[in-house]
């Protein structure tokens, strides 16, 4: 196995299982609370929850990827393991890359599938589904390449999990207006949006998490 296939599954694999931080299941069982907690807030109008219903998905979808911000680049940053990628030939660049990745690999499918029965929670139909599931497949490389970026910035910083956090929430929001768009837009230019959007944060991520980490080490 590749030296990058070896990483992907290492960082796969912390993720995933995450120690006591709850790894995957945190994010799915926070993606779930909102849909089951949102009913009680707006009251039992289905028109409404219809209506409504597919943004609030997006939201919990781009509040659970924030779940694991403090251990995507911190933890291995303390234990000096991008020093020793850097004198094997690996640069931060490759492994931000790897990084995006393993991240969403680890929330998206599973927050896509908490989706189906989210939507029966908030009592959206077939066809309102669909667009939000294509729009969380569409937007959630995004938020994966924004959450990894912004914890290269922050790794080391004093509550840099909390600053991630402040700082994600305003970076997301034109992938947020763009797939809650498409719910009533028709859905294919605000997928189209959200999609593009996504690109330029993958293409933009390994640089600017890689400067930061060398920045960071500096």
């Amino acid at each position: 196995m590749s030296t990058l296939g070896t990483l992907l599954l290492r960082d796969l694999k912390q993720l995933l299982l995450g120690g006591r931080r709850g790894g995957t299941l945190l994010p799915v069982l926070f993606f779930i609370a909102v849909a089951m907690l949102y009913p009680f807030a707006v009251g039992p109008d289905a028109p409404v929850l219809a209506r409504t219903g597919g943004g609030v998905l997006w939201i919990a979808a781009l509040l659970a990827a924030i779940l694991p911000l403090d251990r995507l680049i911190e933890p291995d940053l303390e234990l000096g393991l991008f020093d020793q990628w850097t004198l094997r030939g690996i640069s931060e660049e490759m492994v931000i890359a790897v990084r995006v990745l393993a991240h969403w690999l680890s929330f998206a499918p599973p927050l896509m599938l908490a989706a189906l029965p989210g939507a029966a929670l908030v009592g959206i139909d077939g066809p309102t589904l669909r667009t939000v599931e294509l729009g969380l497949l569409l937007g959630t490389p995004g938020l994966a390449a924004l959450g990894v970026t912004v914890a290269a910035l922050t790794a080391g910083l004093r509550g840099g999990a909390a600053l991630g956090g402040l700082l994600v929430i305003p970076l997301a929001v034109p992938l947020l207006v763009f797939g809650a768009g498409s719910l009533a837009t028709g859905g294919e230019s605000g997928l189209a949006l959200c999609g593009a959007a996504s690109l330029v944060l993958l293409a933009i991520a390994p640089f600017a998490g890689g400067a930061a980490i060398r920045a960071g080490r500096g």
